[in-house]
């Protein structure tokens, strides 16, 4: 992973907090039989068709416990993997592979599933203009490495969280008091406390995007659960001025449908929610 500083301290915040969780006082079913100084190889086996993701997140995960340790990758991130193979072998002591073994299956067994299901999504994008987006239907705490695995499967990361873009949903529209009302408050805001965050507003008529269009200072439009009928109509209107996007309702058997539209992006919660984990396996590498 090429990653920016910040995305570097919140994957190390992750990792501390996930072995906190699981080691507790120790991890006393090792330390009763295994003794500190040993070490030992092991091997990450592949026990169901898909796209791999997580191997990069593994070796962090391994390192962050022992610096020392050494992850020969036999697969990358992103590679389509089949039953038996074999994506990476570690070396390190027994402590620390024992130590980091639920934490990296865990994490790779649920990036691959959503990196398998996302690619399903994606291929079905291939020649088309439009891009996949996620969203925040994301599982509390364990949002950077789904979002990883969204990109390892070839879509596109959607804002992070509340903090950097704005979107007005209908219910910001609703206790604002109107559509209009609603932009010129957080272009306001935007120019006042948070200059450069982007607005996207949502829409969820015809009428709407007429009153955003009347209004403008937005960045992009949400076309929410619009048919693909109704996206060719908003498209005409909106006439390239802002980025587009159509939510609500896109699945595997309608995706080419909203992207033959001409919209720039697509956005599916199910890619990460509906997504299911891929079967993985850290075995011991025993040496006669």
């Amino acid at each position: 992973m090429a990653l920016s500083e910040n995305y570097q301290n919140k994957l190390k915040e992750f990792i501390t907090n996930a072995l906190k969780e699981d080691i507790g006082d120790g991890d006393h079913s090792t330390r009763s039989c295994i003794d500190a100084n040993a070490t030992g190889k092991a091997i990450l086996k592949i026990k169901d068709p898909g796209i791999l993701a997580g191997v990069d997140l593994a070796e962090k995960i391994f390192s962050f416990v022992e610096p020392a340790s050494v992850v020969k990758k036999l697969k990358k991130d992103g590679d389509e993997m089949n039953y038996g193979e074999i994506a990476f072998e570690v070396s390190a002591k027994v402590w620390t592979i024992l130590l980091c073994e639920r934490l990296v299956l865990n994490c790779m067994q649920r990036m691959s599933g959503i990196a398998t299901l996302t690619k399903q999504y994606t291929n079905k994008l291939k020649g088309y203009h439009t891009k996949l987006l996620d969203t925040r239907k994301t599982t509390p705490n364990f949002r950077i490495i789904e979002k990883e695995a969204v990109k390892i499967g070839g879509a596109v990361n959607h804002r992070f969280g509340l903090y950097d873009m704005i979107i007005l949903k209908d219910n910001h529209i609703d206790y604002c008091g109107g559509i209009e009302k609603a932009i010129n408050k957080a272009s306001q805001y935007v120019h006042e406390i948070k200059p450069g965050l982007k607005i996207e507003v949502e829409t969820r008529t015809i009428d709407d995007v007429k009153k955003v269009m009347e209004t403008g200072k937005v960045d992009r439009v949400m076309l929410d659960n619009f048919s693909p009928e109704k996206i060719k109509e908003a498209l005409h209107i909106i006439n390239g001025k802002y980025e587009t996007e159509a939510s609500g309702g896109i699945t595997l058997d309608n995706i080419e449908k909203f992207a033959a539209t001409g919209v720039d992006f697509v956005s599916s919660g199910a890619i990460i929610h509906q997504a299911t984990s891929l079967d993985l396996s850290l075995k011991a590498e025993i040496t006669q």
